[in-house]
């Protein structure tokens, strides 16, 4: 057996700054590809700044100390806290409450900004504008409020691998289901830090959107030293900052390479977490199929056989956070007994999931997840197609795995057993640490 440590995804190794708000001072001083801030705006002028919301794993000040850099420098060219809103860009997770907001942004602007913050809506048509598709089709359609602004500051709170970050912050984050669907489909998601053909079409869907409304998106993009710590920030373009975050990214994840002799069995353990249950609770969607076969299941492909089992260690316990997921229920009951693949899922029930107005009504007035959100968290199970078998070593209910297609064993050492049985006893097995 051979085992193997984690990658440095979110920059781990980095030294962290040693002074976050002059970090930020500076950044917002030498930005890249536009002008200081100060000198774009006026009074009068109506600013929007929006940031991450709580899923991504950035939990330091970064967004609480960014956002107090942009105030300061708007007071400087006289525009008024009264004409800036702050906006959570969500996307097609949950709204936070004001409690949660504090926890990333700090109770003091909680308490300064009132009603002027907000998460963004999805479904909210009279603050959507739609701007028609790009060249190759692609629906860019954005919350009104950052588009009426005169100045949009979005403040990226870190950047894991090549997935988050750049034109994915305002594209998504602000965006609908008409827009997001173009990227969140099974073959759509990429974290690859070189040549990522999600960042391709969301690259084109930026220009459109810029192009359009004949001003430019104003970004402060960050690399984590770790969840708490920030070891580069930069302010700008969402391009040119985009580019300088991508060549420290490259600088700490060269290009993959394929091992000389790749696995016939992978082994890994899941946390009892995911960015999509903060501040809320686990399901077996989350567990098994969105952590892992997706954030973790890279490693399937990169260390494993084509054909390879896969041992999955979680007690993976069934249990349903009906308030902030309800129709993740539903996926789980109806979905996946009728279904596993990803494709047929979103052809027979992605439409029907995105429309279904109780669920909207849960989204758009209480904290509940878009109802299609249960649909994406199915995609990983392409990754079925690589990995012949799955063993869910350690669940409390062997039922739980059973219910998605997986394999039971009652502890890892089991799980291997089983797995030299299928690939021979001198069969070779990696464990991710």
């Amino acid at each position: 057996m051979v085992s193997r440590g984690g990658s440095a995804g979110s920059g781990g190794g980095l030294q962290a700054v040693n002074d976050l708000d002059l970090a930020v001072r500076e950044a917002l001083e030498h930005p890249l590809g536009l002008p200081a801030i100060r000198d774009i705006v006026r009074a009068g002028s109506r600013v929007v700044i929006a940031f991450d919301d709580p899923t991504v794993t950035s939990f330091g000040p970064i967004r609480r100390v960014a956002i107090e850099g942009v105030l300061a420098q708007l007071a400087e060219a006289g525009v008024r806290e009264e004409d800036v809103r702050l906006i959570c860009a969500n996307a097609l997770h949950r709204k936070f409450t004001r409690d949660e907001l504090a926890t990333i942004i700090g109770q003091a602007l909680v308490d300064r900004f009132g009603e002027r913050l907000f998460c963004h809506d999805a479904e909210d048509s009279a603050n959507l504008v739609y701007f028609g598709t790009t060249e190759h089709g692609y629906d860019v359609e954005l919350s009104r409020h950052a588009v009426d602004a005169d100045l949009c500051v979005y403040i990226n709170a870190g950047l894991h691998l090549g997935f988050s970050g750049g034109w994915k912050s305002v594209a998504v984050g602000l965006s609908t289901w008409r827009s997001i669907r173009h990227t969140h489909h099974p073959d759509g998601m990429s974290m690859s830090v070189f040549n990522n053909r999600m960042h391709d079409v969301l690259n084109e869907m930026g220009a459109h959107l810029e192009a359009s409304m004949g001003k430019r998106i104003y970004k402060i993009e960050c690399v984590q030293s770790s969840p708490t710590k920030i070891a580069h920030v930069w302010a700008g373009g969402v391009s040119e900052t985009r580019a300088a975050a991508l060549d420290v990214m490259a600088s700490r994840n060269p290009p993959r390479r394929s091992q000389a002799e790749p696995a016939d069995v992978v082994v890994y353990g899941l946390p009892a977490w995911s960015p999509y249950a903060v501040f809320g609770t686990m399901n077996p969607i989350l567990t098994l199929i969105s952590s892992g076969l997706g954030y973790l299941g890279g490693y399937i492909e990169a260390l494993g056989k084509p054909g390879c089992t896969v041992v999955l260690a979680t007690p993976c316990p069934e249990t349903w956070d009906m308030e902030h997921h309800p129709s993740y229920r539903e996926a789980w009951d109806r979905v996946l007994p009728a279904t596993r693949d990803p494709y047929e899922i979103m052809a027979r029930f992605g439409d029907e999931f995105a429309t279904n107005a109780a669920y909207i009504d849960r989204y758009r007035n209480g904290v509940a997840f878009h109802p299609v959100h249960a649909v994406l968290a199915t995609h990983p199970l392409r990754r079925l197609k690589h990995a012949s078998r799955i063993i869910v070593a350690g669940a409390d209910d062997a039922a739980v795995p059973r219910h998605v297609g997986f394999d039971y064993a009652a502890s890892v050492e089991d799980a291997i057993r089983d797995a030299e049985r299928a690939h021979g006893g001198d069969c070779s097995i990696v464990c991710v640490n």
